[in-house]
């Protein structure tokens, strides 16, 4: 028979058995715990790299859109620049060629009307009697009619019914022997050339 030594002894050894039993478990728990915990550490780190890489891949893009807008400003500010420079020589141009052009016209009526004084220059350095001057006088206007003619600038009709795109009244009046708004009289003749009015005739219409 067993006796009670041996019986604790094998009681002890089981304990020792299940102790190291115990052990070995919650070691090998601790190991798979500690390969969890890698496992989900190395997660963390492939999602931080993946989120890194996005962070500078979107930086990259905005740095390649910022560069393409900084080009395409510095492209509008040239050619705004140029645009300026072309329109400051167009009005220089621009202003010689008017002011050519007023010269020009300038010399043009100046070459007809000049004549016109020559011939009252010598009319009032010439002696003579009045009925000498009245037809020196009269020669110079035929002289100046002429001068106005050939510069296609014509005398504004002024009978019939008041126009007031060509004349100006001075007096209204009443007069049987006259229309409704017709001229009775002129004060001053009008000028135009073509469609252009240089004076309006000044005149009295009646009501």
């Amino acid at each position: 028979m067993i006796n009670d030594n041996e019986k604790d002894k094998d009681l002890n050894e089981n304990i020792q058995e299940n102790d190291d039993t115990v052990e070995t478990v919650e070691e090998n728990a601790e190991i798979t715990s500690d390969d969890t915990d890698k496992e989900e550490n190395q997660e963390e780190k492939v999602l931080d790299f993946e989120e890194l890489k996005a962070l500078k891949e979107e930086n990259m893009l905005f740095k390649n859109k910022t560069k393409k807008l900084e080009n395409e400003l510095e492209a509008l500010k040239d050619r705004l620049l140029r645009i300026n420079a072309e329109y400051e020589n167009y009005r220089k141009r621009t202003d010689k060629e008017k002011e050519r052009i007023y010269t020009d016209a300038c010399e043009d009526v100046l070459t007809k009307i000049l004549p016109v004084l020559d011939n009252l220059e010598r009319a009032v350095a010439v002696d003579g009697t009045v009925d000498d001057l009245k037809k020196g006088v009269e020669m110079t206007v035929r002289q100046f009619q002429n001068a106005l003619e050939n510069l296609q600038v014509e005398e504004i009709d002024a009978t019939g019914q008041f126009d007031p795109n060509l004349h100006q009244p001075l007096m209204h009046a009443e007069d049987e022997n006259y229309g409704a708004n017709e001229i009775a009289e002129v004060f001053q003749k009008g000028y135009k050339r073509g469609d252009k009015v240089i004076r309006h005739t000044m005149v009295k219409v009646v009501n």
